[in-house]
């Protein structure tokens, strides 16, 4: 399995108890749907491992309890802690309305309701305090556009297509730099 064709779905950050047992960190809203999964990919060495799961609970809200197939040791579950899971990109639970996962959106185009056509999404920034689509304007500029749900007005996913509803002089603003 590839990275690419993959998510993140947490870390595992602890043990839990002397027969192998781990507490994997959870970066979800819903722990809830991952408690009975019946393998994750365990990122070993840059690469995807699948690990087997003989049983999970919650712990703590956002923290999964796992024991794994064939980690029955203290020691061998010292070796997983800070590795990375993931689980294929199927298993993503599907989006609804304007709600959106950042891969799905790339190479989108953004609309804006006064302005018509602004550009195509090329990626997302979630590195800053804001996550910024990365946006490439016919002239070949980056635009930098901040995801606010209010400037969202809709994702259609039929037309890949996200219309947004930006204050003025956003876009403006890097016109006049091109000049």
């Amino acid at each position: 399995m590839r990275k690419e064709d993959c998510f993140y779905l947490g870390k595992i950050a602890k043990k839990f108890s002397f027969k192998g047992e781990v507490l994997a960190y959870l970066d979800t809203d819903e722990p809830e749907l991952y408690e009975n999964l019946e393998s994750v990919f365990v990122e070993c060495n840059k690469h995807l491992v699948p690990f087997f799961i003989e049983n999970s609970s919650l712990h703590k809200n956002d923290f999964l309890r796992i024991r794994f197939e064939d980690i029955n040791t203290e020691d061998e579950a010292d070796a997983l802690i800070g590795n990375d899971l993931y689980l294929p990109l199927k298993m993503l639970p599907k989006l609804t309305g304007n709600k959106f996962y950042f891969h799905e959106v790339i190479g989108f185009e953004v609309e804006d309701k006064r302005l018509g056509y602004v550009g195509e999404i090329q990626s997302i920034n979630d590195t800053t305090a804001q996550p910024l689509f990365e946006v490439l304007n016919k002239d070949g500029a980056e635009i930098l556009i901040p995801m606010i749900d209010h400037f969202l007005v809709k994702v259609d996913r039929e037309n890949k297509k996200i219309i947004m509803d930006l204050p003025e002089g956003l876009i403006e603003m890097y016109c006049l730099v091109l000049k």
